[in-house]
């Protein structure tokens, strides 16, 4: 329930009017008088106990409760806020002179053009240049480039840079000239918001003691932040009816979830199946698509650098949809009119070469392939 509170103005008229009620003569109760500072400074320690009191009520709540202290009322039901995860993705390493060997260790520094972030290496001991007792990789001579995978320093999703950002080396490596990604990295989120935690902890209640599709989505979303995911109900893997079975698609944001990821998944909900159920975890079919568009400019602006705004808006909008969620072209135009201000008119946008909306399947999710902008 809302207590009922009062402001400064109104503890200071309810003081004096007791003060003066219990006197028998008239009291001098006006501005600067001794009486009234009293009265004063009586009501601003009401005030301030007034907000102790509410921030209390507050704090003992889930609703409105935030941070630490939403963290430490989870904790009584062992319900952890879902820590920030590190972008991953590829880069290409690559030197003018290949006639000596060269050698990169996993402690290599790469930073952004800017060198607003760092990214490290990451061990991959399934690839052949991987040298377990060096710690590295090593590379060849006669060979010019190489591709490694890399991780972002800093977990975040700001580390899911654009393709081409990466192109700075910060250690000293020798024989080794360039460093570039081809793609863009992916995977990196932020810590679990308080409403998602909330959210969260309403299936975790809801799920205790049963074998739900309540029980399996909150396991679903203890696995990762951020994940997307279907549950389709009596459906094998092949997506053909089958009493007795579920199949679970899931995403995070890529299209093409990890096998990690997947088995993470598949641990995460064996634990709150059904008995007697069988399911099936798999990444979702993801459809390439073309997208072009006509923009009328502001002509006051450099077109070049507007439309490459314009570009990364329409590739942010679309491989942010969710599985299943359709792609329509007047929502693609209102994300480049809120992202791209210097925008007057967009028209003639086509999707996949075809004046229409895509509408996609239940396990589907749409990714952009082309983006060209007229």
């Amino acid at each position: 329930m809302a207590l009922p509170s009062k402001n400064f103005t109104q503890f200071l008229q309810d003081m004096s009017a007791v003060v003066q009620g219990s006197a028998a003569t008239v009291l001098d109760l006006t501005v600067g008088s001794v009486l009234r500072a009293i009265l004063e400074a009586n009501a601003s320690l009401a005030l301030w106990l007034q907000w102790l009191i509410l921030q209390a009520l507050q704090l003992t709540r889930a609703a409105t409760s935030a941070g630490s202290d939403l963290d430490s009322w989870m904790a009584d039901f062992s319900v952890v806020r879902l820590p920030a995860a590190a972008s991953q993705g590829v880069v290409t390493f690559s030197r003018y002179a290949t006639g000596i060997p060269a050698f990169i260790p996993v402690s290599t520094i790469l930073k952004t053009t800017d060198g607003s972030r760092a990214f490290t290496l990451r061990a991959d001991v399934s690839m052949p240049t991987w040298s377990p007792s060096l710690n590295g990789y090593s590379v060849p001579p006669g060979v010019a480039t190489i591709s490694l995978p890399a991780a972002a320093a800093d977990p975040g999703i700001g580390g899911n840079v654009q393709a081409g950002a990466i192109t700075m080396i910060a250690s000293p490596l020798a024989s080794i000239d360039r460093v570039n990604n081809a793609n863009a990295f992916s995977g990196g989120s932020d810590p679990e918001t308080d409403d998602n935690l909330r959210r969260r902890f309403q299936n975790f209640i809801n799920s205790r003691s049963r074998a739900t599709s309540s029980a399996i989505a909150y396991a679903i979303d203890s696995v990762q932040p951020g994940l997307q995911y279907v549950i389709d109900e009596n459906t094998d893997a092949t997506g053909a009816a089958a009493p007795g079975r579920f199949l679970v698609t899931i995403d995070d944001g890529t299209g093409t979830p990890s096998s990690n990821l997947i088995a993470s998944t598949v641990i995460a909900i064996d634990q709150v199946r059904p008995v007697g159920s069988l399911f099936a975890v798999q990444p979702p079919n993801v459809l390439p698509t073309d997208v072009s568009l006509t923009a009328a400019l502001d002509p006051l602006v450099q077109a070049p650098v507007v439309r490459a705004s314009i570009t990364a808006a329409v590739q942010s909008y679309v491989n942010g949809l969710a599985i299943g969620q359709c792609l329509s072209s007047t929502r693609l135009a209102e994300a480049v009119y809120k992202a791209v201000p210097e925008v007057r008119v967009i028209s003639h946008i086509l999707i996949s070469n075809i004046g229409q909306d895509l509408i996609i399947g239940r396990r589907d999710v749409i990714k952009t392939r082309n983006v060209v902008v007229n």
